[in-house]
């Protein structure tokens, strides 16, 4: 498993409202990389009730973040498999052969449960 920088950069990086600080924003932007994170409710009232000095509403793709959804039910389903779930294997190699077994498992389970 390669470790370091990565070779590329992401075009957007989608992520809840936990992550929607000025900070995070920031960062991403500072690296050309779109951020699709929804603005907190405090946090979209706090800007609103500063006025003109409050900034610009935060802009994010609806469509590309519900995709998230997508992988994080994915996440989810990988997660139930306990071996995965609580890292049990230590070795990078164990443990990814983990996830491509119970991923295996998540689509010979959707290909029984879908009407020919």
């Amino acid at each position: 498993m390669p470790v370091g920088r990565p070779r590329s950069r992401p075009g957007a990086v989608a992520a809840d409202k936990a992550y929607s600080s000025r900070g995070n924003r920031t960062y991403l932007r500072k690296r050309n990389i779109k951020a699709v994170i929804p603005e907190k409710r405090d946090q979209a009232a706090n800007r609103r009730k500063k006025g003109a000095r409050g900034g610009r509403p935060v802009s994010y793709d609806a469509d590309l973040y519900k995709e998230r959804n997508t992988v994080e039910r994915l996440i989810n389903k990988l997660k139930a498999w306990r071996g995965i779930a609580t890292r049990y294997d230590k070795s990078p190699e164990s443990y990814l052969a983990g996830v491509h077994l119970r991923a295996a498992m998540i689509w010979i389970d959707d290909l029984l449960k879908t009407p020919d």
